[in-house]
């Protein structure tokens, strides 16, 4: 039987735990099993660097902290060696970062996450990496957006150039 203060630890953890979780715009659950310590602190460099944090926690926290934040589905990922990627800001960036790591390292598979409040597999956190980031597909709208308005100014301007052309002849006569 654990005692008290360990007991008392586990609490506390369980507890900041959901919170982040709960502060969380999405989260991506992976199991580490067989990766470098090389390639570990590169992973950690670059999560770190898009805000995401990657934290190796006991599957009974991190499932326990998931249930709290209304995410108790997602138990069924937390088997074996796992980590998990939270982030409060692009709810891509994990996923993207993470998948990117997987294709190079076959021990290293993603399991699982949750985005928008809702657990979800791997094939969706995959399919979630393949979607552009939202400041391109921000570009892209203004882009299409831009477009008619873009052509729109040059006809007037080659018909401004046109008749502004033409006034000089029509002087001289």
């Amino acid at each position: 039987m654990p005692s008290v203060k360990v007991l008392e630890e586990k609490k506390a953890s369980v507890a900041a735990l959901s919170e982040k979780i709960k502060a969380s715009t999405a989260g991506v659950i992976v199991s580490y099993q067989g990766i470098t310590v090389d390639k570990d602190t590169e992973l950690r460099t670059a999560l770190r660097k898009a805000g995401i944090e990657y934290k190796v926690y006991k599957n009974s926290i991190t499932g326990r902290a998931c249930e709290i934040a209304g995410y108790g589905d997602i138990k069924e990922y937390l088997m074996g060696m796992t980590a998990i990627a939270i982030t409060t800001g692009d709810e891509v960036a994990p996923a993207k970062i993470l998948k990117e790591y997987a294709t190079k390292i076959d021990s290293f598979v993603i399991k699982g996450g949750f985005v928008e409040g809702k657990v979800v597999d791997a094939d969706t956190v995959n399919a979630l990496a393949d979607v552009p980031s939202k400041p391109m597909l921000v570009g892209k709208l203004l882009g299409t957006m831009m477009s008619p308005v873009q052509k729109l100014a040059s006809v007037l301007q080659q018909y401004a150039e046109k008749q502004s052309a033409g006034e000089p002849a029509a002087a001289a006569e």
